[in-house]
C-alpha cells in the first residue's frame, strides 16, 4: 500500500489507477474455496485468521503456504489430530525462517515470521478447569497480537475466597482488561465486574449441564448482569473476546 501511494504522489500513477491496484490486490483467491482478505489488519487493526472448521486438510495447506507471503497466519480450532495430519506439509516453512507453533488445548497454528509490538495487559480468570480450553484460546490470541496475559484458572463463585487475590494481583500489574470464562450458571462476571473499575468481557462456555447444558444459562446470566461495565460475547467464543479486548487496548493507545 505505501508503495502505490508514494507511486501516486510522484504522479506516476492517477487516482483511478491507484485505485484500482488497492481494490484488485486485497483480496487474494485460491483456486474455487478462498477468498483471503490481506488488508484487514490495516481496515480494523486484526488480520483474518483461518477457521479451520468445515475446511479440508489440504485447503488449511493451501491457506497456510499461499498467505505466508502476507506475514503471520494464525489457524483457529484446528485439533490436535487434524494438525498431525498436516504437520509434514508445513514443515519446509521453519526452512523459510518461520515459526510453527501448535497450541494444543487452544487448538490454534500459529505460523510467525514477524515479531509483533507489545501493547498491553489483559487479564483472564476462569470459572472451572472446564473452562481453560475457551481461555486458552483467549490467552493465545492476546500473545501473539502483542499483549502480555496474567491468568488465573478455576477461582469460580463454588469457592469465592480463591477469587480475590487473583483479581488484586491484576489490579496491581495494571491490566487493561478482564475477561471472565465461566460455564454452568455463568455467574463470576458479574463478580468480577463489581470489584474492578476497568472493562469486563464475559465469555460463556459450553460446560454445563440440564438446563445450563450448552452454555445458553451461562449467556443469559451475564447479558443479565446488574454489575455494569460488562460485555459479553458468544458461547466458546475465546478468540472474539480477545480481538475485542485487543481493541480497548488499542484504541487507548491511539
Amino acid at each position: 500500500m505505501k508503495e502505490i501511494l508514494e507511486k501516486l504522489v510522484k504522479g506516476e500513477i492517477s487516482v483511478k489507477s491507484a485505485e484500482k491496484i488497492l481494490k484488485t490486490k486485497n483480496i487474494m483467491e485460491l483456486e474455487d474455496f478462498a477468498k483471503i482478505d490481506t488488508h484487514r489488519d490495516l481496515r480494523t487493526g486484526f488480520p483474518e485468521a483461518i477457521y479451520a472448521e468445515g475446511k479440508d486438510d489440504d485447503e488449511i495447506v493451501k491457506i497456510v503456504i499461499s498467505c505466508s507471503n502476507k506475514g503471520n497466519i494464525m489457524v483457529t480450532r484446528l485439533n490436535p489430530e487434524r494438525y498431525d495430519s498436516i504437520e509434514k506439509n508445513l514443515l519446509f516453512l521453519k526452512d523459510k525462517g518461520f515459526k510453527v507453533n501448535y497450541h494444543k488445548k487452544a487448538r490454534i497454528l500459529m505460523v510467525r515470521k514477524e515479531e509483533v509490538e507489545k501493547i498491553g495487559k489483559i487479564g483472564i480468570i476462569t470459572a472451572g478447569t472446564s473452562d481453560i480450553p475457551v481461555a486458552e484460546e483467549a490467552r493465545i490470541v492476546a500473545e501473539e497480537s502483542g499483549c502480555e496475559v496474567l491468568h488465573s484458572y478455576d477461582v469460580g463463585v463454588a469457592g469465592i475466597h480463591r477469587l480475590f487475590s487473583h483479581v488484586r494481583r491484576m489490579l496491581e500489574k495494571e491490566v487493561d482488561v478482564i475477561l471472565v470464562v465461566a460455564g454452568m450458571e455463568g455467574a463470576l462476571p458479574s463478580v468480577v465486574a463489581g470489584l474492578v473499575d476497568i472493562p469486563v468481557v464475559g465469555v460463556p462456555t459450553s460446560i454445563g449441564y440440564g438446563v445450563g447444558s450448552g452454555g445458553f444459562a451461562a449467556l443469559n446470566a451475564m447479558l443479565q448482569s446488574c454489575a455494569p461495565g460488562i460485555a459479553v460475547v458468544n458461547i466458546d467464543n475465546g478468540f472474539g473476546a480477545a480481538v475485542f479486548a485487543l481493541t480497548i487496548i488499542k484504541s487507548k493507545k491511539d
